[in-house]
């Protein structure tokens, strides 16, 4: 007499297969995207465009003014250059090092979480009006683009 497990395993286990091969490659399309987008806001923190986008939200930072006190704007914006280029290459080594991408994963974790701290934190919040309409615009977007991939790399840790 077959049983009726018998006659469900194989149909599950193609099941099975298939919802794994379906997580393996959205864990893979999240993980490098995530390094696409991080690596590219990364490379054009190097470039004079997005130095001056992010001096106004850094110089009203409380904990991240005092960096210009020693560096110029865009060095300032270039060593978070190669820190972003950095974090993403770490995510993108996770076929050779599980470890190197788990520590690149929390790095964009703080990173993103340090970035979304400028909407709250900023010194010019209501001190002029309108100014979170102006930083969300086009020409200062850095805390709302990331705050879409803030989840992202928090996932990506695990």
């Amino acid at each position: 007499m077959t049983k009726l497990l018998d006659v469900i395993e194989p149909e599950s286990n193609t099941r099975k297969d298939g919802g794994l091969r379906i997580r393996v490659a959205g864990a893979l399309v999240l993980r490098y995207g995530l390094v696409l987008v991080i690596g590219w806001i990364g490379l054009m923190k190097f470039t004079g465009y997005e130095a001056k986008g992010i001096e106004p939200l850094v110089a009203h930072s409380p904990f991240m003014s005092w960096m210009y006190s020693f560096l110029s704007v865009q060095t300032f914006s270039d060593a978070l250059g190669v820190v972003e280029v950095t974090i993403a290459i770490l995510i993108g080594l996770r076929h050779w090092s599980a470890k190197a991408s788990a520590l690149g994963s929390a790095a964009a974790v703080i990173m993103f979480l340090t970035t979304l701290s400028f909407l709250v934190l900023d010194t010019r919040v209501g001190a002029e009006p309108g100014w979170v309409s102006v930083a969300l615009g086009a020409s200062r977007t850095v805390p709302f683009e990331r705050r879409s991939i803030a989840g992202s790399s928090t996932l990506v840790v695990w």
